[in-house]
């Protein structure tokens, strides 16, 4: 994607004509095309649909709150389902002694060039440097050493809803690569592997949820390789989506199991029933604000957002159409009666009242922040007790008696959230190309597809895919290894080094 820019949300000033003229005036209606202009387009739709608005340093964004409303909404369903795990929920400080941060050599490796340093306090020098956290491992572990003694103690299991920084990058992206963005990050400890492995395949379907269930994004779950995965964990298990328009990839939410690895460096140990000393089992698992990118790369259109209704601020914008001579007031009544049934029955409902725009220039600005379902109500409606829904997903439209109206709502928006999803899994499937040999493979990928390709799972091997796909779009590399594996016929040869092939593995270009 193209670096973006903050001028991104002004009007084209070569633009002419009368209609241009009115989208200056207005702010209304996105200058560039998704299929033509993805990046542009983006920045666009989340700027124009208020759902960032850019800050003063670069890679940094606000969250206006109809960002903040979806991200609320799959906080209170992921934190519901943990608390039924027993997970309890805590908050460690975002500054980290340079002495925690360089304890664990590979993990930090990963993360060195993204470390933000605090140096000054005031115009004085600090003594010593304090970083601010990229992820926990090294700020929590200590105290994991600390708390736990005997089987007793464990499992602990924590998570936290909070901020991280990672400076260093290219290209910042709203939500996509952000220098300051919000996740909750898990971190348990286990007496045994066996209880890690099974908590990291329970979080990552609540990942699949999250994604397929409420943002109706069709996801991979699937196994990250050895050169992918946590730097110092001992596997990594993904959600992976896929961006038609850009051919690229979206990292999604990760499982970690962290083995032993960290509990060796930070002697977490524990004795057992036998008084018997071990070394805990660990795992850490996050997502991020990164999901409502996603969400607007997929579903998004020319005219703006398309929120699911799961996790739309605004399910329903009721708009009065009133005519000349029309008993406005009475319209007005009936736009707020009719929000005052839906919100009571449990939808998120609101009446757009204002007398100085157009119903055309409402029915545009609620296009372009996204909200599933419009009811216009009218003098013709309302001698008829009716109303006329018109969907955002795909502009149908029904007039419906005021009578049956919650249940037809509900429906509809039922209709809404599962058509985004089974179209955006028509558009995934469709960009998916099988490669068995090199050229096929390339092909592929200048065609901008998720390739599933046979591999003998050798890390040479992928480093080699890598080197040999660098170009101005970026090398490709593996995504995951997914663990609904097709049949892989005896003799299957790897598509990259010609020997023989262990998996299935998808392949592609990412953000």
């Amino acid at each position: 994607m193209a670096d973006v820019k903050e001028n991104n949300s002004k009007p084209n000033a070569k633009s002419g004509g009368k209609k241009k003229e009115v989208k200056k005036e207005t702010g209304l209606g996105l200058s560039n095309k998704k299929d033509e202009n993805f990046g542009e387009w983006y920045t666009e739709a989340v700027v124009n649909g208020e759902m960032i608005e850019y800050y003063d340093i670069s890679g940094c964004y606000i969250l206006r709150p109809w960002t903040m409303t979806i991200w609320e909404i799959m906080h209170d369903f992921f934190d519901a389902e943990i608390k039924k795990m027993k997970i309890k929920n805590c908050y460690f400080p975002v500054f980290v002694s340079p002495e925690v941060l360089q304890k664990e050599k590979d993990h930090i490796e990963g993360f060195a060039p993204e470390v933000a340093w605090v140096t000054k306090s005031g115009n004085t020098d600090l003594e010593v440097p304090i970083a601010i956290r990229p992820t926990s491992e090294t700020v929590m572990y200590p105290y994991y050493h600390k708390w736990i003694r005997g089987h007793r103690d464990l499992p602990l299991k924590l998570n936290q809803w909070c901020n991280v920084v990672r400076w260093e990058f290219s290209n910042p992206t709203p939500f996509i690569r952000s220098r300051e963005f919000l996740w909750q990050e898990g971190h348990t400890a286990f007496a045994t592997k066996d209880e890690a492995d099974e908590e990291v395949l329970q979080i990552l379907e609540l990942y699949r949820r999250i994604y397929e269930e409420f943002l109706a994004i069709p996801v991979v779950k699937g196994k990250k390789s050895e050169r992918e995965k946590f730097a110092g964990g001992l596997y990594t298990t993904s959600v992976e989506a896929f961006i038609p328009n850009t051919g690229r990839g979206v990292q999604g939410a990760t499982s970690h199991c962290l083995g032993q690895n960290f509990a060796k460096m930070f002697d977490i140990k524990f004795e057992n029933e036998k008084g018997v000393s071990g070394m805990v089992w660990q795992n850490s698992w996050a997502y991020s604000t990164r999901t409502i990118g996603v969400m607007v790369m997929v579903h998004g259109d020319n005219k703006g957002l398309v929120l699911p209704p799961q996790v739309a601020s605004i399910q329903v914008i009721v708009v009065p159409v009133p005519y000349k001579d029309a008993d406005t007031q009475a319209i007005f009544d009936a736009c707020s009666e009719t929000v005052r049934m839906l919100t009571e029955a449990g939808l998120r409902a609101e009446e757009d009242l204002r007398d100085n725009y157009s119903p055309g220039w409402k029915y545009s600005h609620w296009e372009m922040k996204g909200v599933p379902l419009r009811i216009e109500i009218g003098p013709k409606d309302m001698a008829n007790k009716q109303v006329r829904l018109v969907r955002r997903d795909n502009s149908s439209k029904i007039d419906i008696p005021t009578s049956d109206l919650v249940e037809q709502v509900k429906g509809v928006l039922d209709k809404i959230q599962q058509n985004l999803f089974d179209v955006a899994t028509q558009k995934r499937d469709a960009s998916i190309r099988v490669a068995n040999t090199w050229e096929e493979f390339t092909l592929a990928l200048n065609e901008k597809k998720l390739i599933l390709a046979p591999w003998c799972d050798e890390m040479e091997v992928e480093e080699g895919v890598k080197q040999r796909t660098k170009g101005e779009m970026g090398a490709a590399k593996s995504l995951c290894t997914p663990f609904d594996q097709p049949e892989l016929p005896s003799g299957t040869l790897c598509f990259a080094s010609g020997k023989l092939a262990k998996k299935w593995t998808y392949w592609g270009r990412s953000y």
